[in-house]
């Protein structure tokens, strides 16, 4: 008989895995300034150095199913955590762009294999409860990485050594996260089960699925980096207006994913993209035909709760759709790591080519995929309509 209690009790502790995981996010995101001086870099030498992260990730990514299958899953979780928050204070030490390329690697590296750890692990916890639980646990990586952001930016008011913050803000979210561990799921692989390879391409299934996450976040990329800009140079807003339109949009996502949940349980993932792909188009639209901030703000914001869900139902139904959750999973997640990567450049690049307003227009014809490929994610639903009642059965394989 399934422990439900145990299980609940993994639900809560996973999320605050991921909330330690977007605090560091957050933490770093907000002392990028801080090390572009220290390491005496301009601005395309500092994008080019920002790039390695997704780099990293990547290429680290498809080594989380190899590390859950060695050590059990909350074992490589306990040290995926550490090496991701202690890995926040590499890049404040980086003195020029070659350091600083090396430690971005690497951050990005622990932040992939982290990622994969975690969410294989919801989407254990989603399998075992019998509903969807994803969108919340991304919720609280939002919310941590609104903490983080909060405390890096009084940090940099009080004009602090991003090296002192980094490694008070490291220490703390350590300790967290390894505590937190202490309570997820504890998977073993059964004593015949083959590892994983180290790399390996991602199934077809994760494919279809990452390109929705591709476009869901494409949109996120380009609404986080370029709202403020849009707002200042093409509606003439003042410059403390245009960065509440980003800090809005943040709040809105993480608000969204926190209760996306209950959506997702009433109408289900594909219902529930579809809806969040015409929330997303009518936003993307506003801003395109917007000719006052408010207007502007306001499209940002629809688009901010159309795309808030489809992440997380996007590794949701990688992990229901084949056999090897980790892989699935690590598949979507490069994915929507190069998405992440190349939409702000994406965006630059046709804005100094035609203008913001073509830009967004690209935004919102990609938008325009989470409606009409939504169907993709059907895997997820089935895989839940697959597991027979937690409490009426035994769930099969290995036991936390």
């Amino acid at each position: 008989m399934e422990d439900m209690s145990g299980v609940r009790r993994a639900r809560y502790a996973v999320a605050a895995v991921f909330a330690v995981h977007g605090a560091v996010t957050g933490s770093f995101a907000t002392r990028v300034p801080w090390i572009q001086d220290h390491a005496s870099l301009g601005a395309g030498r500092l994008g080019f150095a920002l790039a390695f992260t997704a780099l990293g990730a990547s290429c680290a990514m498809p080594l989380a199913g190899r590390i859950s299958h060695r050590f059990g899953s909350r074992n490589a979780l306990r040290g995926l955590i550490a090496l991701w928050t202690l890995s926040l204070v590499l890049p404040s030490l980086a003195p020029n762009l070659p350091a600083l390329c090396f430690a971005m690697f690497t951050y990005g590296a622990c932040a992939g294999m982290a990622d994969v750890a975690m969410n294989a692990l919801g989407v254990e916890v989603e399998r075992r409860l019998g509903r969807s639980v994803m969108s919340g646990l991304h919720g609280m990586w939002s919310a941590g990485a609104l903490v983080g952001s909060a405390a890096g930016t009084l940090a940099a008011h009080l004009g602090a050594d991003a090296r002192i913050h980094f490694l008070l803000a490291a220490a703390v979210l350590t300790v967290l996260g390894v505590l937190s561990c202490t309570w997820v799921l504890d998977i073993q692989p059964a004593a015949d089960e083959e590892p994983p390879p180290r790399f390996a391409l991602p199934p077809r299934s994760a494919l279809l699925i990452g390109m929705v996450g591709f476009c869901a976040v494409f949109a996120e990329g380009a609404s986080l980096d370029w709202s403020a800009v849009f707002l200042r140079d093409r509606l003439d807003s003042s410059a403390g207006l245009a960065a509440a339109s980003t800090t809005a949009f943040m709040l809105t996502m993480a608000v969204a994913r926190i209760i996306g949940d209950a959506v997702v349980n009433r109408f289900g993932a594909v219902r529930t993209v579809r809806a969040g792909g015409v929330l997303a188009v009518l936003g993307g639209l506003l801003v395109v035909l917007a000719g006052q901030p408010a207007v502007a703000m306001g499209g940002f914001a629809l688009m901010g709760l159309g795309i808030a869900v489809v992440v997380p139902l996007c590794f949701a139904a990688a992990g229901h759709a084949g056999p090897n959750p980790s892989q699935a999973i690590a598949g979507v997640a490069t994915i929507t790591y190069t998405s992440g990567l190349i939409a702000p450049s994406l965006i630059g690049g046709v804005a100094q080519a035609t203008s913001l307003v073509v830009s967004f227009g690209v935004v919102t014809a990609l938008a325009c995929g989470l409606a009409v490929c939504a169907g993709v994610l059907r895997s997820a639903e089935r895989g839940a309509e697959r597991e027979v009642s937690p409490r009426a059965a035994a769930v099969p394989g290995p036991r936390p």
